[in-house]
């Protein structure tokens, strides 16, 4: 298997806050914000003919944030959510994806119309009419892209599939887990969908370990799933029956609360390299120096060969809400929300949402 030296040599800075895990070899730290910051804002001026309601929408004018990334043809190419202002508060709008790309990865053009969104289609009664949230994307080694994203009826969020060759034009393939122990888990609570990768050269494409592909996944803890064809996933489950958890919440640290997967995790040589979103308690159960509800980015490293076992973890967050627009928003606690993460002219651009509001990048150069 080719590991580029980008990756093998990742270095680390020094992080404010560190625990003891300051020189943990295997964490990427370092990541910087530039100035550009936020990239992605909500747009008013943009309408899309609706196809369930029959009528035109604003459909990226209240908020647009948690975005996928990709790169296709040499630019970077970044799908985000982005909500129109149907409702009032978290949760009550409508979500669609929307499409932009970049040459340099900061500095992006955006499409007029959502490239991913409900429709009077099988999908309708998962996704309307909350939509289709928080994307993950990644692409197998023949060039199809496959997106992991919620699928949003105001009801139960579910794990959704979908594929493309364009990232343009998407099939949507339904519930990632509905056939899994006969149904057992179709109607339950699931989303945020980490799926292994690996470089090939200068390419970030899906692994295959053992001859399955694999995916870390869970909100409230990290679950792990198999595939033999990357539609329909098999969540692993522990000796008592139930959804194995791989890796748990934390009392007294960021991640007391919620430790849900971020983008696709990397093989490295040191193991698989899991970026996370690590959520504060309130109530004196989190860690004394974030708010709580905070939302703040996290790393851990399971093993290369049984990707279910936990190696290490870093106590502290490596990325935290620091900027206004990181910390005010319909989501007012702060959130770096991180979920596309990509190599690009050999530097790794970290996408995030913004308090639930804008799309932010940072940047991580392996070779300082």
């Amino acid at each position: 298997m080719k590991m580029t030296s980008l990756i093998l040599a990742a270095t680390l800075a020094s992080c404010a806050g560190q625990s003891r895990q300051d020189h943990a070899e295997w964490a990427w730290i370092g990541f910087e914000r530039p100035a550009e910051n936020p990239i992605i804002r909500p747009n008013p001026d943009t309408k899309f003919f609706c196809p369930v309601t029959r009528d035109s929408v604003a459909w990226e004018s209240n908020d647009t944030f948690n975005p996928a990334v990709t790169v296709k043809d040499g630019q970077v190419v970044l799908l985000y959510r982005a909500e129109d202002q149907t409702g009032q508060g978290i949760g009550t709008r409508t979500s669609r994806l929307g499409y932009a790309w970049s040459d340099d990865g900061i500095r992006f053009q955006r499409r007029d119309t959502p490239v991913l969104y409900p429709d009077n289609d099988s999908q309708q009664a998962n996704e309307w009419p909350g939509g289709c949230e928080d994307p993950r994307v990644a692409m197998t080694e023949d060039g199809t892209y496959v997106m992991f994203y919620t699928q949003w009826n105001r009801t139960m969020p579910r794990l959704g599939v979908a594929t493309s060759r364009d990232l343009e034009s998407w099939e949507k393939h339904g519930l990632a887990f509905g056939q899994a122990y006969g149904g057992r888990f179709a109607g339950d609570f699931s989303k945020s969908a980490s799926i292994v990768t690996r470089m090939d050269g200068d390419r970030q494409v899906i692994a295959r370990i053992d001859g399955k592909y694999w995916m870390y996944w869970g909100e409230r803890f990290v679950n792990i799933a198999t595939s033999d064809d990357l539609i329909h996933w098999t969540p692993m489950l522990g000796e008592d029956g139930e959804l194995l958890r791989v890796m748990e919440t934390r009392p007294g640290r960021f991640d007391s609360e919620l430790t849900e997967c971020g983008p696709p995790a990397i093989m490295t040589e040191k193991g698989i390299l899991l970026f996370y979103n690590g959520k504060n308690a309130e109530g004196g159960r989190g860690d004394t120096l974030y708010t709580p509800q905070t939302y703040c980015a996290g790393q851990a490293l399971f093993d290369r060969s049984d990707p279910a076992r936990l190696i290490d973890r870093l106590d502290k967050p490596f990325f935290v809400p620091d900027a206004d627009f990181e910390k005010s928003g319909q989501y007012p606690a702060g959130t770096v929300f991180i979920e596309g993460l990509v190599r690009h002219r050999g530097k790794w651009y970290l996408y995030y949402g913004c308090a639930d509001s804008r799309v932010g990048v940072a940047v991580y150069d392996p070779e300082k």
